[in-house]
């Protein structure tokens, strides 16, 4: 899929950058400091069955501001892994809107491969209502979540430019 454009917000100026979300190719991971992530994101890469995906800023293209693996799963997209960069997290972060951008990528791809926007992940047990309230997300059983046709809209709406 070629790049999306969407946009994030510096929370203490309030100033509105224009994001960009990117495959993430492998002169990226020989720049990356894997320390400064949680995930291992270089093995998450090496899946050849996962497509990891990065959010940058168009003023800054190689500073990474989240990271997304996906996969298709022949009739919906998977969301394997999440995360927002180190400055991007917790009490101090610097940007908002990251986890959206990624998330609204992943419905705007399951349009695109004709899956109607749905799109499966698996939530951490104290984050369940928390996806439900701010992705609008639906849980089918255990820690298994959806985003359906009218949830995957919605986000594309609030966070992606229109074609």
């Amino acid at each position: 899929m070629r790049t999306l454009k969407g946009s994030i917000r510096n929370i203490r100026t309030k100033e509105i950058f224009e994001a960009e979300i990117k495959t993430f190719r492998l002169q990226d991971i020989k720049r990356f400091k894997k320390e400064d992530w949680q995930f291992n994101w270089e093995k998450e890469f090496a899946d050849k069955c996962k497509t990891v995906v990065k959010l940058t800023t168009t003023g800054d293209p190689e500073l990474i501001h989240g990271l997304l693996s996906i996969g298709d799963n022949a009739d919906h997209i998977i969301m394997y892994l999440i995360e927002s960069a180190a400055f991007n997290k917790g009490k101090t972060k610097l940007y908002e809107g990251i986890p959206g951008n990624l998330v609204a990528y992943a419905c705007k791809l399951s349009f695109k491969l004709g899956y109607e926007g749905y799109v499966l992940f698996y939530a951490k047990s104290r984050l369940i209502r928390h996806y439900e309230e701010t992705l609008g997300a639906r849980s089918i059983g255990g820690l298994k979540m959806i985003l359906d046709t009218n949830a995957a809209m919605r986000l594309i709406t609030k966070f992606l430019k229109t074609d």
